[in-house]
């Protein structure tokens, strides 16, 4: 059987996060969301987003179709990563060929285009 191989990438709240202002907070978002953004139009992210985690654990999961190395060091780039916001938790994962398909897709650059109507 053919597999096709993914990399499952996991967005950890840091214990050790600096504190930041309403502000900062908004502005480094919408620099992470861009970022996402950036990898998705490179070709190298196929689907992220929020996680629900009472706890707030785990924020957030994305799929690339790069292997681990690659997708920690495009990871590690996002600007709530280098900032310490986050941590990473990097999963190769591999399912039956054809299983995942992408369509077309955009990721929203910001919050305000997120939650534009």
């Amino acid at each position: 059987m053919d597999f096709d191989r993914f990399t499952v990438v996991l967005l950890l709240t840091n214990p050790d996060a600096p504190e930041l202002d309403d502000e900062e907070a908004a502005r480094l978002q919408d620099a992470h969301m861009s970022h996402l953004a950036d990898l998705h139009a490179a070709g190298h992210l196929l689907a992220a987003g929020p996680l629900s985690d009472e706890q707030r654990l785990y924020r957030g999961l994305s799929i690339l179709s790069v292997g681990p190395e690659q997708a920690r060091e495009l990871k590690e780039a996002d600007p709530a990563v280098r900032a310490g916001i986050f941590t990473l938790e990097v999963i190769p994962w591999m399912v039956p060929a054809g299983a995942i398909a992408s369509a077309p897709a955009r990721f929203p650059r910001s919050i305000a285009e997120a939650s534009a109507d």
